[in-house]
């Protein structure tokens, strides 16, 4: 059995798993069980503040500014991914972090335009409705995506991601890792 350290605190993990179960409860009731649907965005929409809070206030793995990285680093290391040579990171990489914002710039979009189809000035106003369906759309994209960059990942360095953001635990990180 190799080595383990903990990356992945406890809240972090929670809040993922959360944030999964309430994007896909919203998005199975968005035709069929409004309520459902509407208490689901509210959660959606309560997680992802609780994420800006402790993306700034978190453990070292949770912060913003320990993996968020500049656009040009974003670059080199999709290049390096498609020459097969990109570094495993011990936290998340240049890619997951650029996705980690997508994520959550498109799950706001979708909680606040869903919020606004349901206020009474913009209640039946179909543009917002477009938007909101739209959003959830790229949502759906950036979460295909996501796990496409998870499985990539996993299979590249030999380790399960997923089992990590379950446990909170990666393999210690070799001398070549970005720790």
């Amino acid at each position: 059995m190799k080595a383990t350290v903990k990356v992945w605190d406890p809240l972090l993990r929670l809040f993922h798993w959360s944030l999964v179960a309430s994007f896909a409860v919203a998005w199975l009731s968005a035709e069929e069980i409004q309520s459902m649907h509407i208490w689901a965005g509210y959660a959606a929409g309560a997680l992802i503040g609780f994420r800006l809070l402790w993306g700034l206030v978190g453990p070292k793995y949770a912060r913003f500014g320990q993996f968020v990285r500049s656009p040009k680093e974003t670059k080199s290391y999709l290049c390096d991914i498609t020459q097969g040579r990109e570094k495993r990171y011990l936290g998340h990489n240049p890619a997951g972090g650029a996705m980690i914002l997508a994520l959550i710039a498109g799950l706001a979009s979708t909680v606040f335009f869903g919020w606004l189809s349901i206020t009474d000035a913009y209640w039946g106003v179909e543009w917002v409705e477009e938007v909101h369906e739209f959003s959830a759309n790229v949502m759906l994209g950036l979460v295909v995506l996501h796990v496409c960059g998870v499985v990539l990942a996993s299979i590249r360095h030999d380790e399960n991601l997923a089992k990590a953001m379950w446990t909170g635990r990666k393999r210690v990180p070799s001398a070549e890792d970005v720790s």
